[in-house]
């Protein structure tokens, strides 16, 4: 498909716009899967990226938000997985799945699980913290919030800090799923 948005070649950033790009290209995202690429063979930003140069300053934020979701956050590697392929699978949401799959491998996660979450199934899971950041996912996803029986549980399993990092990475992914579908035109 192609994106609505015309993406800016590397050697067409103004100033503003290259903090962006290489807070993205340099970052911790350019380590991940290679399965995977931020850029095209151009060297243009890919998916969501593409549109946070066209505000900086929210750009900046809105990827700093998600270095931070992805990177700095108590949730462990296949917890953070699970939930953002659960929002990818809500929001049908092609380039999430295919970028968040490459990590999900390297995070060890196999391929019936994430089978099971394409299809919005919940895998089989031994890991406790796993299931209750699936549940909740899931539940964020239906309801946009928790009941009270699923926060308590969800903080039993997680904690505080693990819930309210998990509450702030199913906003983030639906915030890039909605933008992908304004400004790639990727289909609901």
């Amino acid at each position: 498909m192609e994106s609505r948005l015309a993406a800016i070649p590397p050697e067409d950033l103004d100033g503003e716009q290259r903090k962006v790009y290489q807070a993205i290209t340099g970052g911790p995202r350019a380590a991940g899967p290679r399965a995977f690429s931020l850029t095209d063979e151009d060297g243009r930003l890919r998916g969501p990226f593409n549109a946070m140069l066209l505000s900086p300053p929210v750009g900046h934020a809105l990827q700093e938000l998600g270095a931070a979701v992805r990177y700095g956050s108590v949730l462990g590697e296949r917890a953070r997985e699970l939930a953002i392929l659960a929002v990818a699978a809500h929001w049908n949401s092609a380039f999430e799945r295919e970028a968040h799959e490459a990590v999900g491998r390297a995070a060890g996660l196999t391929e019936p699980e994430m089978a099971a979450l394409r299809i919005g199934a919940v895998p089989e899971l031994p890991d406790p913290v796993e299931k209750a950041v699936l549940r909740a996912t899931r539940a964020l996803l239906r309801h946009a919030t928790l009941t009270d029986e699923e926060y308590a549980d969800a903080v039993a399993a997680m904690g505080e800090r693990a819930l309210f990092e998990l509450t702030t990475l199913v906003g983030y992914y639906a915030t890039l799923a909605l933008q992908l579908r304004v400004f790639t035109g990727e289909e609901p």
